[in-house]
């Protein structure tokens, strides 16, 4: 099982595929690059990369709030202030 949540651009030939995945029977949040290669039929497809990170579905929330941080980080570093760090 894979459900495609979002493709993000990183270059020509590159993306950041965010998905939800199974392995061993877990569900995983997937975060990993992905390149463009050619099947024998010369169309293009992407596969994955060794690159890239594999979260338990019951990490969401701490995944979620690392994210938030970071936005908040963005958000305030012209001011020289920082998120605190758990």
């Amino acid at each position: 099982m894979s459900v495609l949540i979002k493709d993000i651009p990183k270059s020509n030939n590159e993306i950041i595929r965010i998905e939800i995945s199974e392995f061993k029977g877990r569900d995983l949040i997937n975060i990993r690059i992905w390149f463009q290669s050619f099947d024998a039929n010369g169309n293009a497809v992407y596969k994955p990369t060794q690159k890239g990170i594999a979260v338990n579905i019951s990490q969401y929330e701490e995944l979620k709030d690392g994210i938030e941080r970071i936005g908040a980080y963005l958000n305030d570093r012209k001011d020289g202030t920082t998120p605190k760090a758990e």
